[in-house]
């Protein structure tokens, strides 16, 4: 058994499509669960549908939404030629669960509605996709993963409840391999047991599929991305950036931990938990090797370069000039905790204590005024944050050079700098 994912950047075209079945035409006597984003810009398309919906600009919403079905329906008419009849009306019904919503009035919190609206762009995005395999001779059974996937109510951010999802993988996704070699299904999405849907929060396709993979005691699960693989730094920053192909577990979480774009943290777990390899492999090429994650001790890495712009510098002073000691940082937390505030670097001194973050306005703008109450707060904005992994004095010389230095942090395989 193979988990394969495909996220919206490999089937945002017709043409996109097309390639997508080439490749798994080259996968044909592997058992599969393909899990499948929603096409290109298709869910930051749903999200304007959502806010106009929820601020009550329904014929906005109305009119945004009708651009997404003609995308989809000329899509589908493009690719389809046997099954073009009953394809639309599948897609007609899922149009209409969220236009139901959208003729409605909200009256419940926006997380809700975003859940029910959004969801659909999956749902299409596979609709369109099983339909097209199966002209092309790939036999496969189409999955609502919102069958399998139970989760709690927290929308936006849901957390899946392994027992039931377990439950529902043994009696509705393993006997479809008696009959077909392929389950094409969603990631990114689930339901509550009142059969609401929800979503798993940002790169929750990544999560979906090492569920499944955790669940099946999948093989190997792969990620096709439009990379040749994981990089030390972000090519379109740095373009002497290289594919690091061999990576374990514990390192590709610190590299998301520090900001690189490269998996999700959750997506790691349920794999480490079972020693399942993760193959991130490229979509335009899957000849070429890609990145394998596995329990293995890796050495000699590249220094991982990480770049994260936008940042703001809260510079906290002790208002009576006692020490910064445990109350204070326990403060600190407690008011990062309670707005939902990440803190990418923190630093304390005699006085004071000092929290880089992301550059949200209103979210740092809620973290000083709360502050204010405790600390002396100046905030210090328009900087970037760059983390190094497996520093060289080469590769901090290099990063660093002609570069104001605000803050700087060190740890044994680490070093950030704060600049300006």
């Amino acid at each position: 058994m193979k988990v394969f994912k495909f996220g919206g950047a490999s089937v945002n075209s017709a043409d996109r499509i097309k390639a997508l079945a080439t490749l798994l035409h080259l996968y044909p006597n592997d058992k599969k669960v393909v899990v499948i984003s929603a096409m290109g810009k298709t869910t930051n398309a749903l999200e304007k549908v959502t806010d106009a919906f929820y601020n009550n600009r329904k014929e906005e919403a109305l009119e945004l939404f009708e651009y997404i079905k003609k995308q989809h329906l000329n899509t589908a008419k493009y690719l389809l030629v046997a099954s073009a009849n009953e394809t639309d009306a599948r897609l007609s019904q899922l149009f209409t669960e969220v236009e139901w919503t959208l003729h409605d009035e909200p009256a419940r919190d926006f997380d809700y509605y975003y859940d029910q609206i959004v969801c659909v762009g999956e749902l299409l995005s596979t609709t369109i996709i099983s339909a097209y395999l199966s002209e092309k001779g790939i036999p496969n059974k189409w999955i609502d993963v919102r069958d399998v996937f139970r989760t709690d109510d927290h929308f936006r951010n849901a957390a899946i409840d392994w027992q039931v999802t377990g439950k529902n993988i043994r009696e509705k996704i393993l006997p479809v391999f008696d009959e077909y070699e392929m389950v094409i299904t969603q990631g990114f999405i689930g339901a509550t047991d009142e059969n609401e849907s929800t979503t798993l929060g940002r790169e929750g396709s990544d999560y979906s599929a090492a569920v499944f993979g955790n669940l099946l005691d999948a093989r190997a699960v792969t990620i096709w991305k439009d990379v040749p693989g994981i990089m030390n730094a972000d090519p379109k920053t740095f373009p002497s950036a290289v594919v690091m192909h061999e990576l374990n577990y514990d390192e590709v979480i610190e590299m998301a931990y520090y900001g690189a774009q490269v998996l999700h943290p959750k997506t790691i777990k349920p794999l480490e938990n079972k020693a399942i390899p993760l193959l991130v492999k490229c979509f335009s090429d899957p000849s070429l090797p890609g990145t394998v994650i596995q329990h293995k001790a890796i050495k000699n890495l590249p220094p991982v370069i990480i770049l994260k712009d936008n940042q703001a510098l809260l510079h906290l002073h002790s208002k009576d000039f006692s020490f910064i000691e445990g109350n204070a940082i326990s403060q600190l937390y407690h008011l990062l905790a309670e707005k939902s505030i990440t803190a990418n670097l923190i630093q304390t001194g005699a006085v004071i204590l000092m929290v880089c973050t992301d550059d949200r306005e209103d979210k740092v703008n809620q973290l000083a005024v709360a502050a204010a109450a405790i600390f002396g707060v100046q905030v210090e904005k328009q900087l970037s944050l760059l983390t190094i992994r497996h520093y060289t004095p080469k590769a901090v010389a290099e990063m660093t050079e002609g570069k104001n230095i605000v803050l700087q942090q060190q740890s044994g395989q680490t070093v950030q700098f704060l600049l300006r």
